[in-house]
């Protein structure tokens, strides 16, 4: 914990002058979707507000929108922890993420598309694999999502998902998988750029649901193994 705090001072100057709770969410959000507090650690609101240099209250408006977004959770008498979901949470956000992402897809419109961003996140995708960076190819894995989700142009949607993909990224820290879990998604992200390049938008929608359904079964095999290990 005290790395994770040393960290998390680096953080103060990013919220600037004005110490909102939303500032401090965001920056929370972050280290907890980069596994620094992974699912199950309790949040000291004395050392996080220490390192951060924020008022209790702050911190605390801080951790109740993070609640909301099901990222933390409060137990009475307890404290506040990272979130530890279910398996029918992991499969309701893999529910969410096909009505989503296909819907996006399918709704695109005529092409030609706006696909610098999705492009930028495959390339970032294979430099982190030849690197053997297998957590970096999952940051760039759920970075291609997100783009693609983008190319909707709706504030609103992007909001949506990108609760859904914290949450999603919380069962990635408890699988510890990276290679296993992301490895064969390379490819399958290349081929829905290309299908999207081609302009055969049915073909990427149909790309992207079967890989939707076959990342399900792979998260869904190893989430219920191993918390059913830690129970």
């Amino acid at each position: 914990m005290a790395e994770q705090l040393k960290d998390l001072a680096d953080d103060r100057a990013l919220l600037g002058r004005t110490s909102t709770a939303e500032r401090v969410s965001d920056i929370l959000r972050s280290r907890i979707a980069e596994g620094y507090f992974p699912p199950g650690t309790r949040l000291s609101e004395d050392s996080i507000g220490g390192a951060l240099g924020v008022s209790r209250n702050t911190l605390r408006e801080a951790f109740r929108l993070l609640t909301h977004e099901r990222l933390l959770v409060h137990e009475l008498n307890r404290g506040v922890f990272v979130r530890v979901l279910t398996v029918e949470d992991v499969e309701d956000i893999y529910r969410t993420r096909r009505l989503v992402e296909c819907a996006v897809v399918r709704g695109l419109g005529e092409p030609p598309y706006g696909l610098d961003g999705l492009a930028a996140v495959v390339a970032e995708g294979r430099r982190a694999a030849r690197e053997g960076d297998w957590k970096g190819v999952g940051t760039a894995n759920i970075h291609f999502h997100r783009e693609l989700v983008a190319l909707a142009a709706s504030e609103r949607t992007d909001e949506l998902m990108r609760s859904v993909f914290a949450e999603l990224r919380l069962a990635f820290h408890v699988v510890d998988e990276p290679q296993r879990l992301h490895e064969p998604y390379i490819a399958r992200n290349v081929a829905i750029l290309q299908a999207l390049q081609g302009g055969d938008r049915e073909h990427a929608e149909s790309l992207l649901a079967g890989y939707l359904d076959d990342s399900l079964e792979r998260v869904v095999e190893v989430y219920r193994r191993r918390v059913g290990e830690d129970g």
